[in-house]
């Protein structure tokens, strides 16, 4: 018996070993960064190759789904809301899955990223966007399945899918108009009330300059409606490095009844200490 038990766990060990050794995949698996325009586009496939089969009509028949690729469903990521086809598919991720036809593909994307291969339950709710495209003959066989992200323009791309002697491109439009425009009025409305404040901040943390770091901290503060209490804590001890001790005192209070309804001990003890400090406690 003894003999036996070790027998088997010699055996274990021997395919255990063997298990480690690190061969090629018969589909390697790829990941593809795009930046189209001012819009991130990932693509994540595993890529099967033709290895003397027919393959559109036969090992991928024409009127079913397909996952694109092989094993895990191919992804495609979005880092801004993109538009297929006029429907508009929000900033994330979404399983790519396409039913071929000789003259045309129906391409799918799919909000459910997590199957291996298709879904087993096919749920319309989750279709994000579809879209009827044609098929175009290459002049050359390609022998391992690729999908490319091509014809890049500063509001678009095609996302191309390439196996055998097919392409299919679909169009995907990005919002780089309405990015650079938003940024063009935003830089030419002159700085926020956040640049203002981060510049007041910077300065009385470093030491420079107080007496303009005091012009944008009034700046930020009047464009701020109700400044919060650590915004007020920042002002306290402007005034106070800048030796007005009234107003540091004033608006150190403001600050402490914030942090107060904020329940917010640091800042309560914070403001406590300074305004025993100045004198006012």
């Amino acid at each position: 018996m003894k003999k036996l038990v070790l027998f088997v766990f010699a055996v274990t060990l021997l395919f255990s070993v063997d298990a480690q050794i690190e061969t090629p995949q018969p589909s390697p698996f790829t990941k593809i960064e795009q930046k189209v325009g001012l819009t991130d586009v990932t693509l994540e496939y595993s890529r099967p190759s033709m290895k003397g089969r027919k393959i559109f009509g036969d090992l991928v028949p024409y009127g079913k789904m397909w996952r694109t690729g092989a094993n895990k469903n191919t992804m495609v990521t979005f880092s801004d809301d993109v538009v297929v086809d006029g429907t508009t598919l929000k900033a994330g991720s979404y399983a790519i899955f396409v039913i071929p036809g000789e003259s045309s593909w129906d391409v799918i994307f799919y909000s459910d990223i997590q199957n291996w291969g298709t879904p087993r339950e096919w749920d319309d709710s989750k279709v994000a966007a579809k879209t009827t495209v044609n098929t175009y003959e290459m002049p050359m066989a390609v022998e391992t399945w690729t999908i490319s992200i091509d014809d890049l323009k500063s509001n678009s791309a095609q996302i191309g899918f390439i196996w055998e002697n097919t392409y299919v491109g679909v169009k995907v439009k990005v919002p780089t108009d309405d990015k650079v425009s938003a940024s063009i009025e935003k830089t030419m409305a002159g700085p926020g009330a956040g640049d203002y404040y981060s510049a007041a901040v910077y300065n009385l943390t470093e030491g420079k300059d107080l007496d303009k770091a005091q012009i944008w901290m009034d700046k930020a503060m009047s464009m701020i409606e109700n400044p919060g209490f650590w915004q007020l804590r920042q002002q306290s001890l402007l005034y106070a490095k800048l030796g007005d001790k009234k107003k540091a005192i004033e608006t150190a209070k403001k600050s402490l009844a914030g942090a107060e309804a904020a329940g917010n001990a640091d800042y309560v003890k914070m403001n406590k200490e300074s305004l025993k400090e100045w004198g006012a406690l």
